[in-house]
């Protein structure tokens, strides 16, 4: 395989999977990306919660391009939904990575019209624009663009890559056979279970419901970690796809995301990155251990985070590729 098609299936693999979706001009690739689910939303500054003085010139400086990434929690299409995974999408083309920042969603923050309350509620308020605006007022951002997927979606995406590999815990198993029966229970449809521990190619079913665990030793930290395990875990897969199966699966799953990119959006973005040849990826967590403690609020439990710390940290590995060290482990 060339350089060429690798950085290609890379940057394709992550926009499918939820963490980006590029494309650069080569034949199948430009009319695949006449499927994009596009969705409009405000552009302006004010509207996104973007100050003037905010991370615009570090990213012109630094050739560094923020996209937001929200994994919904939600039973049917229509319904509000809450974003179970939020995620800082970096394609850094100076240090030629694409970094993902996963944030907390239970992180107590300041969400426009709606006081201080959990960061993924916002999506469930006011749909992506207002998720975009909650992480660009919180953390000094300028995201400007999203992608989304719900979980049964990233079901659809996982079989049509026929699963990805993953190493599965003792304790986690019972916990995915029951997330899967609640799922199944909705779907209407059987589930295979799983029955070890240990590493295994798991469906779309069993993938989602490995990165919802929440119940075991470091709780909501360790489900985001999940998160990203599984989003790897795909990315490795598309990658190892043959150059006749490429376009297929691609034309399957473009139409299960949604984005506010257009396709020429996608194709500017998708040339720049395979110019700088950006094919490594980097991953993180915030925020970081000892920066934020659980409290409970009107009996609701939230986690509260020293922002200012954790803004800085962000912008640090984001435009300074320098990955945040923690104080204490938290478990």
């Amino acid at each position: 395989m060339s350089k060429k098609e690798k950085s290609t299936k890379i940057i394709l693999s992550l926009f499918i999977i939820g963490v980006l979706i590029f494309g650069g001009a080569f034949g199948y690739t430009f009319y695949e990306l006449g499927k994009i689910n596009t969705v409009k939303i405000s552009k302006t500054d004010e509207d996104l919660g973007i100050k003037t003085d905010a991370a615009p010139q570090a990213e012109k400086d630094n050739g560094i391009t923020n996209i937001a990434f929200f994994g919904l929690d939600r039973r049917t299409e229509k319904e509000p939904a809450r974003s179970d995974s939020i995620m800082v999408l970096s394609v850094d083309t100076k240090n030629k990575k694409i970094k993902m920042s996963s944030i907390m969603r239970d992180t107590y923050v300041a969400v426009k019209g709606h006081d201080e309350t959990k960061i993924n509620h916002a999506y469930a308020y006011g749909g992506p624009q207002l998720a975009i605006r909650t992480l660009n007022e919180n953390f000094d951002l300028n995201i400007r663009n999203y992608v989304s997927v719900d979980f049964f979606n990233l079901e659809k995406i996982i079989d049509s890559i026929n699963g990805v590999t993953i190493d599965v815990a003792q304790d986690e198993v019972n916990l995915m056979n029951d997330y899967m029966n609640e799922t199944a229970r909705i779907e209407g449809k059987s589930i295979s279970r799983i029955t070890s521990s240990g590493p295994q190619t798991l469906n779309g079913l069993q993938a989602v419901a490995y990165s919802r665990i929440r119940y075991t030793s470091g709780g909501d930290f360790k489900r985001t970690e999940r998160q990203r395990t599984v989003l790897t875990g795909m990315l490795t897969k598309i990658q190892s796809l043959g150059a006749t199966e490429f376009p297929s699966v691609v034309s399957k799953l473009l139409p299960l995301t949604e984005t506010s990119m257009s396709s020429m959006d996608v194709m500017a973005l998708g040339t720049k990155v395979i110019a700088s040849k950006t094919t490594a990826l980097e991953q993180e967590r915030f925020p970081v251990d000892g920066y934020c403690e659980g409290k409970t609020i009107g009996g609701v439990w939230y986690l509260k985070a020293d922002l200012k710390a954790t803004t800085d940290q962000i912008h640090k590995f984001i435009y300074e590729d320098a990955k945040p060290v923690s104080k204490t482990p938290l478990f």
